[in-house]
This record gives structure tokens, C-alpha cells and sequence, in this order.
């Protein structure tokens, strides 16, 4: 896994913080200096904090478990739905509706609504209704698709989260919390990262920081997504090949006994003789 370069932390305003009357204390360590009022992170710290991080969701994704994105804000919604569409990891970028974890079976409800109304439209049942109807179902499928769509394969709880703000997404951070499922997050000067599991100290408001940082974090869940497969398909292939191996000692004894049983009836016919 290749690691963060500084100057790409740099150029993408990474080290950029909010203004000192809005930090949070708790981002001190994080912190470099304040310039103008507003703080700088300190990326040399950003740098092994997002590798670790980076590496621990390699991780989760190679074990075949879920990693959900949170990024509900205009800047990062978009960037963060391109970039974890490539991945096939869940992801809300419309809203959060309350609940999502700590009362994931409703929402799992709304999911199934969704595929209910998908296997309705193609039934004869469809076409019998009104165009009133179907303009309210259509709307409904809409609606759903807006704000469950892109977590329509969670079919159980993810093993951890990826936020960007966490002051935003604070109701995210309280239900992992509730359920201690593992935290991922792109932490500001303003934010607490005692809150967090695995804080990257970043800047969380400028849309290059946020492609970058969710850049590396999904490199490495397709490194850990390509080393799974590749260890699936070596494991099949060596079942394979121990399967080829006991068929073919199979057929070997099987021919050691007829060679034996024809080598035993010509030493008895030698002998009559």
C-alpha cells in the first residue's frame, strides 16, 4: 500500500483549520500553529494517522465486511459517491435519517418497499391501475431510491463508519457510538476526535482535502477487495487441484488392484501349468 505524500496534503489544503475562536481544545495535539487567526494541522501527524486508518479499512474490506461513507454536506456528497461507487460500499449523501443503525431493521423495511415496488411494475397488476397511482408509486420509487438507494446491499450493520464532519454528522457519530461500531472520520480543528476511533486530522470543508483523503481511504478498501479475491481464487484453485490429486491416487489404486488381482491369476494359471 503506498503511502501519503505531503506535498499532495499540501496542495489540496489539507493543513487548512477553522478560525481559533472555534477550535476545539481537544485538537490540540493535531494542531501546528495559528497563522491569521486560523489554525494550521499539523500534516506530518495527518500523514501517519490516515495511513493507519487506510490500513485498518484494507483491512475490514479484505474480511469481506461493509465500511458505510456519511458525507451529507454540498461540498463532499458528490465527490464522496463517485469515488465509493467504484469501491460497492454503502454510502449516505442525501441525508441521515435517524435510526440508520440503531433502528436498522425499519430501514431495512424501506429497502424492501422499494424492491416490492420494482417487482410491481412489471406484473399485468401495474398496468390495471390508474395513472394517478402509478405517478404516486413512481414518486414513492423515487423517493426511496433518492435516500436508500445507495445502501440497498446493507443487509446487516456495516463494521465501520467513514464521516466527513463530524459535526454535522453528529447523530451518525452518537448511534456507532450506541452500537460500537468502529469510526472513521476526516476531523476538523472544530470538532472533538475523542469522539472517534480513527481520527484524520483534516479539513473537512474544502472539496480537494475531502477527494483526496477519501481517495486514499478507498484505494486501499480496493486493495483490500483485490487481495480477498485473490486469495478466494487461490483457495479454489488449490481445492481444485487437491480434489484432481485425490481423484487421480483414486484411479491409481483402482489400477494397482487390477494389476494386482491379473498378476495374481497369471502367477496361479503359471503354477496349474
Amino acid at each position: 500500500m503506498s503511502k501519503t505524500n505531503f506535498d499532495d496534503l499540501l496542495d489540496a489544503g489539507v493543513h487548512f483549520g477553522h478560525l481559533k475562536r472555534k477550535w476545539n481544545p481537544n485538537m490540540a495535539p493535531y494542531i501546528f500553529m495559528e497563522k491569521n487567526g486560523i489554525h494550521i494541522l499539523d500534516l506530518h501527524k495527518t500523514i501517519v494517522l490516515l495511513d493507519q486508518a487506510a490500513a485498518a479499512a484494507k483491512q475490514i474490506a479484505k474480511s469481506g465486511k461493509k465500511v458505510l461513507f456519511v458525507a451529507t454536506k454540498k461540498q463532499a456528497k458528490d465527490i464522496v459517491a463517485e469515488l465509493v461507487t467504484k469501491t460497492g460500499m454503502p454510502y449516505a449523501t442525501e441525508r441521515w435519517p435517524g435510526g440508520m443503525l440503531t433502528n436498522f431493521a425499519t430501514i431495512r423495511k424501506a429497502v424492501r418497499k422499494m424492491t416490492t415496488i420494482d417487482k410491481m411494475v412489471n406484473e399485468d397488476s401495474y398496468k390495471n391501475l390508474s395513472k394517478r397511482e402509478r405517478l404516486q408509486l413512481d414518486r414513492e420509487r423515487a423517493k426511496l431510491e433518492k435516500n436508500f438507494g445507495s445502501i440497498s446491499d446493507l443487509t446487516r450493520l456495516p463494521s465501520a463508519l467513514f464521516i466527513v464532519d463530524i459535526v454535522k454528522e453528529k447523530i451518525a457519530v452518537a448511534e456507532a457510538k450506541k452500537l460500537n461500531i468502529p469510526v472513521f472520520a476526516m476531523v476538523d480543528t472544530n470538532s472533538n476526535p475523542n469522539d472517534v476511533d480513527f481520527v484524520i486530522p483534516a479539513n473537512d470543508d474544502a472539496s480537494k482535502s475531502i477527494a483526496l483523503v477519501v481517495g486514499v481511504i478507498c484505494t486501499a478498501i480496493e486493495e483490500g477487495l483485490a487481495e480477498r479475491k485473490m486469495e478466494k481464487e487461490k483457495k479454489a484453485s488449490d481445492q481444485a487441484k487437491a480434489e484432481a490429486d485425490r481423484a487421480a491416487a483414486k484411479v491409481a489404486a483402482v489400477a494397482k488392484k487390477k494389476a494386482d488381482a491379473a498378476a495374481e491369476v497369471a502367477s496361479t494359471e503359471d503354477a496349474e501349468a
